[in-house]
């Protein structure tokens, strides 16, 4: 984090920035898009009547950081209050939030700013500490909050020069919820598989606004509340605030102290009223706040897949993102993953719209490599089967679909690669270099028009009354589309007149013997060729 120097004057006060009692989250209603900002148990009302629309304050990486906090919270609320249902009125659940911090009844650990003895938001208590001595002081929340920057969406740090109450909110919960680490004193979360990981999540999206989504998950979780105390060793009403025990920095809290819908802390930050502003100030500490990495993630977390081919770790996610290969074995299962407790589809989930939503920021060593996003349709015959636990079809379909585009991503590449070595494979190595670079970026472009449609085909073949014949149409179509792509790379391909003719012949000669041959890598699409070539022959005869 970056450190940033300020002239202006800062004046102590006690508590300010209450959640319970200021309306300081924004949000945009779903009945006319109007903006309305909620106290937070005036916003788990509105959830509650599913009228949120969405945060005009919330930035892409953010959303399922907050999503999660406000189900997880919600679970706590509830179970702690011995009931299901969520409550109707705001001062129900505002007393059912004060009940979770009894040290504190009058909502210290619901305010942004509070005295470093005592807990603020997302923030433990630092008893006898001068946070204003620590290492970082931050002026902007995006300064706080992981830093992501990648070409998806080119978000820099400390641009939120104008900032209120409500960034700082979302800030802390990004940061204190989903980051791994950065640098030795800045230690990961527990729910990930190493500190070069972040939290992903997969999860089940029904038709509806906000609230019909967090609805679903509260009930998800509290359903499976003594399954995943049981599975996980978690304690039946264990610490689940994790930022209201102090925290020097020194000492880390044992995993079988926390509930099993724990809200987690990593890192040491207070956050600071400064005139009309807030700043923020942050240390390192030398271990993690919960005692969790040889768990590597399998912590209980709802949304999170867990991989279990090899190494049982939580999911990760590289600079790929969800790309159709990762995402077929999380949606249809593979044996490589576990599926997330709330991806499991429900029977109240309705027959219509219904997505699978991954989400997930790929991390490197000391960096971040993008935020990724992706929603997967489901058609009715494809939820129907997965609700009835019959997925081993769907997953031998999606596999099918995803070893078919790649033996067509290599006779494509063989194809390319000759067209730019001028149709004359003899050539040097450094030559050789420069096609596979040239084909490669060809190559991308065809990865990603397949990725983008896989699921849309996939859904077409299963509601199809005859799935074969609409598997056989797919990979004539696909063919298609890879003879359209080795065309256009024409263009780029060699000039001089008898080289370019040679080589354009070359290649469309390797790609198309190499599909209709006896030694085809797609056996299904050679045999349509031949019948085709069988027919005409057939009709030029009789002509």
């Amino acid at each position: 984090m970056a450190t940033k120097s300020s002239e202006n004057q800062e004046k102590p006060v006690t508590c300010r920035y209450s959640l319970l009692d200021e309306p300081l989250i924004g949000t945009r209603l779903a009945a006319n898009g109007q903006p309305r900002a909620f106290t937070l148990p005036g916003l788990l009302v509105a959830l509650q009547r599913d009228e949120v629309r969405d945060f005009p304050a919330l930035r892409p990486h953010q959303r399922h950081p907050w999503h999660a906090f406000l189900v997880q919270l919600a679970a706590i609320a509830l179970h702690r209050a011995e009931t299901s249902e969520p409550f109707t009125d705001e001062a129900a659940w505002r007393d059912a939030l004060l009940a979770l911090t009894p040290d504190d009844p009058d909502g210290t650990a619901w305010c942004l700013v509070s005295p470093p003895d005592r807990p603020a938001f997302m923030q433990s208590p630092v008893p006898g500490e001068a946070i204003e001595k620590w290492t970082n002081r931050l002026v902007a929340p995006d300064e706080l909050d992981m830093l992501v920057t990648s070409k998806n969406h080119d978000l820099k740090a400390a641009r939120m020069s104008s900032s209120r109450p409500e960034d700082w909110l979302l800030a802390l919960i990004s940061l204190q919820t989903q980051d791994g680490a950065m640098g030795a004193p800045n230690k990961a979360i527990s729910r990930v598989n190493s500190g070069y990981s972040c939290r992903c999540a997969v999860g089940a999206v029904p038709k509806g606004n906000w609230g019909r989504r967090w609805r679903r998950d509260i009930a998800v979780l509290l359903e499976h509340r003594e399954e995943t105390i049981e599975l996980y060793g978690l304690r039946q009403d264990g610490i689940s605030l994790v930022w209201m025990v102090p925290w020097d920095g020194r000492n880390s809290l044992s995993f079988d102290a926390l509930d099993p819908f724990y809200i987690e802390i990593c890192r040491r930050v207070r956050l600071k009223a400064c005139d009309s502003d807030i700043v923020a100030y942050a240390t390192g500490s030398k271990v993690e706040r919960i005692n969790a990495k040889q768990l590597k993630g399998v912590t209980g977390d709802p949304w999170i897949p867990i991989h279990i081919d090899k190494d049982v770790s939580a999911l990760n996610i590289g600079s790929g993102g969800f790309n159709y290969r990762l995402s077929s074995k999380l949606v249809f299962g593979s044996g490589t993953y576990r599926q997330a407790t709330a991806q499991a589809l429900r029977e109240d989930d309705g027959a219509e719209g219904i997505v699978i939503l991954a989400q997930g920021v790929a991390r490197g060593q000391g960096k971040t490599e993008g935020y990724f996003e992706r929603r997967i349709p489901l058609s009715n015959k494809i939820r129907k089967m997965m609700i009835r636990h019959q997925t081993d079809q769907l997953a031998a379909r999606a596999s099918q679909r995803v070893d078919s585009i790649g033996q067509m991503r290599n006779v494509l590449r063989s194809a390319l690669v000759l067209l730019f070595e001028n149709g004359n494979e003899k050539k040097e190595d450094r030559e050789k270099k420069q096609a596979n670079a040239k084909a490669a970026s060809y190559l991308r472009g065809f990865e990603a028009g397949e990725d983008h449609r896989f699921f849309t085909d996939l859904n077409i073949e299963i509601e199809a009354d005859d799935p074969d014949q609409a598997r056989l149409d797919w990979l004539v179509a696909l063919a298609q589309r890879a003879e359209a792509l080795l065309k256009s790379a024409f263009k780029t391909g060699p000039r001089n007149n008898e080289q370019r003719y040679r080589a354009r012949a070359a290649a469309l000669s390797r790609f198309h013997g190499t599909l209709r041959g006896e030694k085809s890598p797609l056996p299904d699409l050679a045999n349509y060729y031949r019948k085709q070539k069988q027919q005409k022959e057939t009709a030029d005869d009789a002509a």
